[in-house]
């Protein structure tokens, strides 16, 4: 979708709008995966110089996204997985705004022939992710949420193409009979995550890929989601914009939330806690007591 320079400044703050774009663009790139993901297409595995996986999938994807962003925004940085492990590091100094996009979170469940991978399109306005949109082409559910660029009111929804519902989403509070903890299969518990957990009381823990773990909680289906180890921004971006505008939020270990592209050397996350409003202001209660 083409634009003039005028409406594309004006979909920054039109962010209800802009979000219906982003949500075609992913759905246009989910189709995409979905041709090498029901075997029409060789997905071509390789690994990356960090030991994770790529496939032609996450390229052809990531290819059509950031040209659907570049031509829609074209004074717009996009940093994408695939181009950024490449080498591509827009400058990102002279600019409000930018764009993270990971094409295919959950490369591994993916290539197992697993349903919890998801497309990611995270909009970042001065380190904050304010609007964001994942999407899960197997299942063909997209979680979105944006802020007002005037009120900065937040706005989550969760939206089923094959019924055309679409649901308003919010944070629960925390249950009495405990925590439901999303966890990863791919990134087992380690001796600090379960050493973390040990002051919580915990009903459940859920394994999950991407960042369905994420939308899980903005969902009101889950508490909980701390992950020790790297990640990058583009992991978390979009399912962070989801969960903020949902009444949770992402933080690191210290409790400050995330931010996006200030750090000129690498891309990569803290260690962090993702977790709904209710949950961060009972730890906020326990770290006073304490």
């Amino acid at each position: 979708m083409k634009v003039n320079g005028y409406m594309s400044e004006k979909l920054l703050t039109h962010r209800a709008a802009l979000t219906n774009i982003v949500r075609r663009i992913s759905i246009q790139a989910g189709e995409i995966i979905l041709e090498y993901f029901d075997g029409f297409k060789d997905k071509a595995t390789v690994q990356k110089d960090d030991g994770s996986p790529v496939t032609q999938a996450d390229k052809e994807a990531e290819i059509f996204i950031e040209k659907q962003l570049k031509e829609l925004m074209p004074n717009v940085p996009v940093i994408g997985e695939e181009s950024y492990s490449c080498g591509s590091r827009p400058d990102l100094s002279k600019h409000d705004y930018f764009w993270l996009v990971d094409p295919l979170d959950g490369t591994r469940s993916f290539i197992r022939g697993g349903e919890n991978f998801t497309t990611n399109i995270a909009l970042i306005h001065r380190g904050e992710p304010v609007l964001g949109v994942v999407y899960v082409p197997q299942k063909e559910e997209i979680y979105y949420g944006y802020f007002d660029s005037d009120t900065n009111k937040g706005h989550a929804y969760r939206f089923y193409e094959h019924s055309d519902n679409e649901k308003a989403m919010r944070t629960r509070k925390v249950p009495k009979q405990g925590l439901s903890v999303m966890t990863s299969g791919d990134h087992p518990n380690d001796v600090k995550h379960q050493e973390f957990l040990e002051d919580y009381k915990v009903a459940n823990i859920i394994r999950c890929a991407s960042s369905l773990k994420i939308c899980a909680i903005a969902n009101g289906k889950a508490d909980l989601y701390v992950r020790f180890g790297p990640t990058g921004e583009w992991d978390t971006a979009a399912g962070h914009a989801v969960l903020r505008a949902a009444g949770g939020d992402i933080r690191d270990i210290s409790g400050k939330p995330l931010r996006y592209g200030e750090n000129k050397d690498d891309i990569i996350n803290p260690d962090f806690i993702a977790a709904s409003g209710d949950f961060f202001s009972c730890m906020e209660l326990v770290s006073q007591e304490d």
